[in-house]
């Protein structure tokens, strides 16, 4: 995709997608520069002015949601006037889908993971905010659940797992981790100075090849948030702003 912003485009089939970073915005100070977040006490209207930018990268207007670390997915079917630009919340949730090509579909992080899907045969698309505690309560897999219900097969599925904070550099107590790694062993980790950690990128890989997602239409090459200054990261600073998964069918 053609875009005046500096943004990674995940390699998807039937969609048109970007994770954006901290660059091409106009915050200022620890927001610098393109925040997306309302709820992180930057000036609104800059705010605005950088949502609009990507709406216009991306080609169509954006629908966010009021993300709570849930396993909710709001299913975008009928026109939702203002709420598209994102004048408001649409629902409190933390995944949408939608089969509609006039809006595109955006998550919020600054470490969680951004899940972008896209089913080129049934022309539907998805995005899930999936942290640790949406992973383990199954985000992703009722994002598939409501994709299927549009019409979508998982083989057919294309993923993008974008930037997050990698398992090596995400610090957790080990009752947390034990606890985690019951449900999901894959997210069991250590980071690189030998400290109980989770994994969670590990973790939607095994949870979306369980899905039916085919390994090979999993893309999960992506920096780590912690460690690249151009992405907020919470863990990094807590004063920071949100960048976003973004997508939109085709």
């Amino acid at each position: 995709m053609t875009s005046t912003l500096p943004a990674r485009a995940p390699r998807l089939s039937g969609a048109r997608a970007l994770f954006t970073g901290r660059a091409g915005g106009v915050s200022t100070g620890d927001r610098a520069a393109l925040n997306l977040a309302r709820h992180v006490g930057d000036d609104p209207d800059a705010v605005e002015r950088n949502r609009q930018r990507v709406a216009a990268a991306i080609g169509a207007p954006l629908v966010f949601v009021d993300q709570v670390h849930s396993a909710e997915v709001h299913v975008v079917a009928g026109p939702t006037g203002g709420h598209d630009a994102g004048e408001v919340p649409v629902v409190s949730a933390d995944a949408l889908v939608t089969r509609r090509a006039d809006v595109a579909l955006a998550i919020m992080v600054a470490d969680c993971l951004p899940v972008l899907l896209a089913d080129p045969v049934a022309g539907v698309v998805g995005a899930a905010h999936a942290g640790r505690a949406g992973l383990l309560d199954g985000v992703l897999e009722a994002t598939i659940s409501e994709m299927r219900a549009l019409g979508s097969r998982p083989e057919d599925l294309t993923a993008s797992i974008g930037p997050s904070i990698c398992g090596a550099c995400y610090e957790v107590p080990a009752a947390m981790r034990e606890e985690a790694a019951t449900r999901l062993p894959a997210t069991r980790a250590r980071t690189r100075w030998g400290i109980p950690a989770l994994d969670l990128r590990a973790g939607a890989i095994s949870v979306l090849r369980s899905a039916g997602v085919p390994p090979a239409a999993i893309d999960a090459e992506h920096p780590c948030t912690r460690e690249d200054e151009s992405l907020f990261s919470y863990r990094r600073q807590a004063s920071t702003g949100r960048f976003a998964g973004v997508i939109r069918r085709t």
